[in-house]
């Protein structure tokens, strides 16, 4: 990439999960909110390490592989290094959040974490031995640890308590030291906190381990507990399905679970207060390597926390925000359909609801002049609606396709479960393509020839799940016009067969067009600059990784375009440099996740609005197939720039990504602006009638 500079993806990542860590720091948030992003930051880097530190790990254990320049250029003994020192550095600020803000400040609210100190009143003590002797012991595997001989399989992302104890002969004497574990059983349908009875007005909760050791007698006759610690280990869990198509891919799903938990060590969580002899003892049973050591707490799976009880509930959490419906969509006087066969509409969740997709989803399948619906599938929420209303289409003659994605991570047996209902309910199922992911957001409602309202579509940037369309900030859009629609058409031609290769003038597809097409919106706005004109590229997306794409912004910002980056999460492209002085990186992180992508380029005060499914990172842009869409509709482009505006002067939430990757508060003078509550601000305005 010659003189340019780029940060490593993973390094980058680093500083987006540390920015959610330091929500979980904001004194100004609810408790509950703050406990939330605790579980957030947990969860996202347990995925971290199953995925992008086993892609580390592959390329030490398969070398040879790999190109030797691209594996000296990685260097991925340094990188795994370098991110083992900064999630450590990570965690002993996470625990000190814990340990040090959120107990006590559970305690000042009269929630009480129960510890070893804690007084428990007799009624408490009966309770914890009732739910103790009936619904956890029968599910305890206790192991007396052998070095070298007896040691259990450790299953992936899962909480531990290793013991030091001592053997007791008849009289009680203690004779010599021995090591148990036991696995915390929250694979047994049982929460990890035990709420118990109320006491002077207070309410008490205990971790299920603190319940367990409580009991250790009936676990370990024979023995005494000197010290208890935690520990986890995190494996490999990034499947490669490249080489799968048809059955033998369904079959690869089918066996994913038993092949993700015996999968390679990457990650050995030890509680910091973990004495070096039984550490060294436990990596020496184990056959952990020193180089998969992290420090944490004495607490470890805090994702654990998604699902902590509020027994004061709805104090201490955020206020809801119901979504504000537009009143054209929500009048149930006229169709959907009806409204868009006039003009095009924007939809923006979590601020407005989702219920307007499906109740055009509804409307589809009840229609007698609609004959087909096709639709794409990512990740499907457990009690999806959307499926259902598909099933309701196939039931009312419709024919239904739906191209369902196999392989997005960690929801593989989720889709391959609502492929075979779909299948039984008489809808078309299209599985994967090899060698490509289909990550495009797209639905296609066809009607019959000569109807009213004609083929319609819509076109997202989030996936059709009910679920996280309440915490994910997406757009979509609804659209008859004739051009895009055909063209999406097109592209489920190509769904169904490869070898068709249409040709596409308005939407942009890997592969075909999309790459060509930004880097000649990028040099389109140079040649602004070079005539004497003003450039100005506004970039918004969850990952900026593709060195092509970051290359052609770091030459669109040395010939002096303007350029801003609203990045959620990772970003190769480096500031500060001479050839980035005019770009700016934004970070937003608050109550839900930015998650939507928009590409906007000036072109003279006459903007060119992209929105759609796919990020600038390398598999989207070389490896996926997405579906990025243009917004013609005065309208939606007006609500667009106006909602990338306000994100653009967040100075609560927003911060400033410089060289080194420090998350800068951004600071102007004026009101505070919180992004995300003036958008909804923005949209309740709108819709009030004066």
């Amino acid at each position: 990439m010659g003189k340019y500079e780029y940060i490593n993806r993973d390094i980058s990542w680093l500083s987006f999960n540390f920015r959610v860590l330091q929500e979980a720091m904001d004194k100004t948030l609810p408790l509950y909110e703050r406990i939330k992003f605790l579980a957030i930051y947990s969860n996202n880097t347990e995925e971290f390490y199953q995925v992008r530190v086993s892609y580390y790990k592959q390329m030490l254990r398969h070398e040879s592989e790999f190109p030797r320049q691209h594996f000296s250029d990685v260097d991925p003994a340094r990188i795994i290094r370098q991110i083992n020192e900064i999630v450590t550095n990570q965690q002993s600020i996470f625990h000190l959040i814990f340990e040090d803000e959120i107990i006590p400040d559970l305690r000042k609210n009269n929630i009480i974490m129960v510890n070893e100190n804690d007084r428990l009143s007799e009624m408490q003590l009966d309770y914890i031995r009732e739910v103790f002797y009936s619904n956890i012991l029968t599910s305890i595997q206790p192991v007396l640890l052998v070095n070298k001989k007896v040691r259990p399989f450790l299953k992936t992302g899962h909480p531990y308590i290793a013991m030091e104890m001592m053997s007791l002969d008849r009289k009680g004497m203690k004779h010599r030291d021995r090591y148990g574990i036991i696995k915390i059983p929250t694979d047994h349908n049982i929460s990890r906190f035990l709420e118990l009875p109320r006491e002077d007005e207070k309410h008490y909760i205990m971790f299920l381990e603190d319940v367990i050791m409580r009991h250790i007698d009936a676990i370990f006759p024979g023995y005494r507990v000197k010290n208890w610690y935690s520990l986890k280990l995190t494996r490999d869990a990034d499947m490669e399905y490249d080489d799968y198509e048809g059955e033998d891919l369904i079959d690869a799903i089918d066996r994913i679970r038993s092949v993700r938990s015996v999968g390679k060590p990457n990650r050995f969580q030890y509680d910091r207060k973990m004495p070096d002899k039984l550490l060294d003892y436990l990596r020496t049973s184990f056959h952990i390597s020193k180089d998969l050591l992290v420090m944490g707490g004495s607490r470890h799976n805090f994702r654990d926390f998604f699902s902590f009880p509020n027994p004061v509930f709805p104090n201490l959490e955020i206020e809801s925000l119901p979504p504000v419906p537009i009143p054209a969509l929500a009048n149930l006087k006229k169709t959907i359909a009806s409204l868009i066969g006039k003009k095009d509409y924007l939809l923006s969740v979590p601020y407005q609801p989702f219920e307007h997709y499906l109740r055009f989803l509804r409307e589809a399948a009840m229609d007698p002049t609609v004959k087909e619906i096709k639709t794409t599938q990512y990740r499907v929420s457990d009690h999806s609606v959307v499926v259902n209303s598909l099933m309701d289409a196939t039931e009312h003659g419709k024919k239904v396709t739906v191209f369902v994605e196999l392989k997005a991570r960690f929801d593989e047996e989720a889709n391959l479960k609502w492929a075979n209902e779909m299948t039984k309910a008489g809808i078309r199922i299209i599985y994967s393509i090899p060698k490509l992911k289909v990550h495009a957001k797209i639905a296609l409602v066809i009607r019959k020839r000569g109807s009213k309202h004609g083929d319609q579509a819509y076109l997202g940037t989030g996936n059709f799940n009910e679920k996280t369309a309440r915490l994910y900030c997406d757009h979509g859009l609804f659209t008859s016009n004739p051009e895009v629609v055909k063209e999406v058409k097109d592209l489920y031609r190509h769904l169904e067969n490869q070898k068709l290769r249409p040709r596409f003038k308005h939407i942009l597809v890997p592969g075909f067009n999309m790459i060509p097409f930004f880097i000649q919106l990028i040099d389109q706005e140079i040649d602004i600059v070079k005539k004497g004109g003003i450039g100005y590229i506004l970039l918004k997306m969850n990952g900026l990784q593709d060195g092509e794409m970051v290359k052609h912004l770091y030459r669109a910002s040395k010939t002096g375009v303007k350029i801003d980056l609203i990045i959620r999460g990772l970003c190769t492209l480096k500031t500060g440099q001479p050839y980035s002085k005019n770009i700016r990186v934004i970070r937003i992180v608050d109550r839900y996740l930015e998650h939507a992508r928009v590409f906007v380029f000036l072109n003279n005060g006459d903007h060119q609005i992209y929105i759609g499914s796919a990020d600038w990172m390398k598999r989207n842009l070389r490896r996926r197939v997405e579906c990025v869409f243009p917004i013609y509709d005065r309208d939606a482009k007006k609500e667009l720039l106006t909602i990338l505006n306000i994100q653009l002067s967040d100075n609560v939430k927003a911060c400033e990504v410089d060289a080194h990757l420090n998350n800068n508060r951004i600071v102007t003078k004026g009101p505070d602006i919180r992004s995300q509550i003036s958008t909804y601000e923005y949209f309740k305005n709108k819709y009030t009638i004066p």
